[in-house]
């Protein structure tokens, strides 16, 4: 049982303090100068259909070389039959404002707004994808617990290693990207940005991540789950929330996800979901939160080799990604509160590693 005295889960924390409200200074960039991956990402849901992902990554090799890359993804609406548009370059030159709070490079910019309320996503290193974005938060971003982070190590002010999710689980997206296949695709409509911190190799800090992100006219539910590997004790940690427009209605380390129908991969072998139950809990002014969401998967969107996608040691391991769609219900119990159910559409990863 040594492994429970070599991981602080950020579930600790939340036990006193479920979440806390984003500030300015908790959307600044780390840029560790030992062994991490760090990212930000965004996922767009456009109002024509189309899911979009624009991530840049950070990775720091024990401090002997750092490299960037930045990835864009397209799906396409499904009656269209169109494969994915994946892009992934390195990129040159990277720096950060003295602050902190914004990445550039050459070809590439993420500008976080004076007001801390949106990032303009800027990025012309592949022509097949250039990317002009505005992701405006309309609802509080959190992270769970006093600072969002899962420690490993024996001495928790002095960790080795360190896992830290950052979200804004609601916004509005404005601009487009102009791919060379299929033109300019406009990307009007909502989306979520997280900042993820990954303060060791990836493959020690989790062996198996789910993420969900839901999106309905009234609500917006994400959630990240993780599952150590079994040298810490295969330990599962879910964070992740409900907000509304200006609120959040909970969130915290009490979520749940299972799932309900798996079919394996004949050339992965890994168990691949086809339906699934996604449940948060919490509580706003006193008042219970129940919130569920819960149905087949849908027919699967894309399966990557992850690892072949990010850069330096990473790539040595083995790993997968499926990516369904599904328009899915959200049913949600606020107190005394008649339920509210509200139909909305569903992305969610199953990532695997080993």
């Amino acid at each position: 049982m040594n492994w429970l005295k070599q991981q602080q889960s950020v579930a600790k924390q939340a036990q006193a303090t479920p979440y806390t409200e984003l500030q300015p200074s908790d959307l600044q960039w780390t840029a560790m100068e030992s062994t991490c991956v760090e990212t930000q990402v965004f996922y767009l849901m456009a109002d024509s259909g189309h899911i979009g992902m624009a991530q840049v990554i950070y990775s720091n090799v024990a401090g002997i070389r750092t490299t960037c890359q930045f990835n864009t993804k397209i799906f396409y609406p499904a009656s269209t039959k169109t494969p994915p548009l994946w892009s992934s370059d390195p990129l040159t030159n990277h720096d950060f404002t003295p602050d902190k709070l914004s990445f550039y490079a050459d070809a590439c910019a993420i500008t976080l707004s004076p007001s801390s309320e949106s990032y303009t996503v800027k990025s012309a290193t592949n022509p097949s994808s250039i990317v002009n974005l505005i992701i405006t938060r309309t609802a509080p971003g959190f992270q769970v617990g006093f600072n969002g982070k899962t420690l490993f190590g024996t001495d928790p002010s002095h960790p080795w290693g360190t896992m830290r999710h950052a979200f804004w689980p609601r916004c509005s997206v404005q601009g487009s990207i102009i791919t060379s296949s299929h033109g300019e695709i406009d990307f009007k409509g909502r989306g979520v940005f997280i900042h993820a911190l990954q303060g060791m190799k990836p493959h020690h800090a989790a062996a198996k991540w789910t993420f969900a992100d839901f999106q309905s006219p009234s609500f917006s539910a994400i959630m990240m789950e993780y599952t150590t590997p079994p040298s810490y004790g295969s330990t599962v940690v879910n964070v992740g929330g409900v907000v509304r427009e200006g609120e959040i209605v909970c969130a915290g380390a009490e979520g749940r996800k299972e799932y309900l129908e798996v079919e394996e991969d004949r050339e992965t072998e890994w168990m691949e979901p086809k339906a699934a139950r996604f449940e948060w809990r919490g509580r706003t002014n006193g008042k219970e939160v129940k919130a569920v969401l819960e149905g087949a998967l849908g027919e699967r969107l894309d399966k990557v080799d992850v690892m072949a996608k990010v850069p330096g040691f990473v790539k040595t391991l083995v790993g997968g990604v499926y990516s369904p769609q599904q328009k899915l219900s959200l049913k949600i119990k606020i107190g005394d509160e008649e339920e509210k159910v509200e139909e909305g559409e569903l992305f969610a990863e199953a990532t695997f590693i080993s």
